[in-house]
């Protein structure tokens, strides 16, 4: 999926600075970082509440914007913009997940005084990141992140995040009205906040 005009011109915008265009850039993608933040996790076994979520939500912004923007200007857009944001969501959260591991075993190595005659030992080269983490993902796994919402939201999700419609393009191939399209994807966002949260219940 090649990068969408709309994509292309918010992405203008926010490396030109331009006013609401970072807030514009939030609006439209928070909701799907939030999943991929969340799948993530839930693929490693890591169990987020929901202040983690938001911090490691907030790292993957601050990432964009570091360097006025550097993130944003390497993008070639041989894909989605979605494609390419769960791409560096993806990666940065692996990154921070694998850090909060690794700090929690050498806390618990400190307070038990285990390895290194009680010194921090450190961790395990088998933490190190797979080359496969590196890989540019494909459409379908971009898609599988979807798959906790019904089919009606998924469709309007996906057109609008993944393909960059817009609402008049949404309603006409669609054929829903266009002033159902932003409720829609406001109960999609939601439900991907909900979900997050009740993954770590139990």
């Amino acid at each position: 999926m090649a990068l969408s005009e709309i994509d292309r011109n918010l992405l203008e915008r926010c490396v030109q600075r331009k006013p609401r265009a970072w807030e514009d850039f939030v609006d439209r993608f928070m909701g799907l970082l939030i999943h991929v933040i969340q799948h993530t996790a839930q693929a490693r076994g890591v169990r987020l509440s929901g202040e983690d979520r938001d911090d490691l939500c907030s790292e993957v912004f601050l990432a964009i914007i570091k360097n006025d923007f550097e993130l944003l200007r390497k993008f070639r857009g041989d894909s989605s913009l979605a494609t390419y944001l769960t791409v560096v969501a993806r990666r940065l959260v692996v990154h921070s997940l694998l850090d909060r591991k690794s700090a929690a075993r050498l806390d618990e190595a400190t307070l038990h005084g285990t390895g290194n005659g009680g010194q921090r030992a450190a961790p395990p080269r088998s933490e190190a990141i797979p080359d496969a983490e590196q890989r540019i993902i494909d459409r379908e796994e971009v898609d599988h992140l979807l798959d906790g919402l019904g089919d009606h939201e998924a469709q309007v999700v996906r057109m609008y995040h993944l393909e960059g419609k817009s609402y008049q393009e949404i309603s006409s191939q669609a054929h829903i009205p266009m002033g159902t399209i932003g409720p829609i994807l406001t109960r999609a966002r939601e439900k991907m906040r909900r979900t997050g949260v009740d993954t770590t219940a139990g």
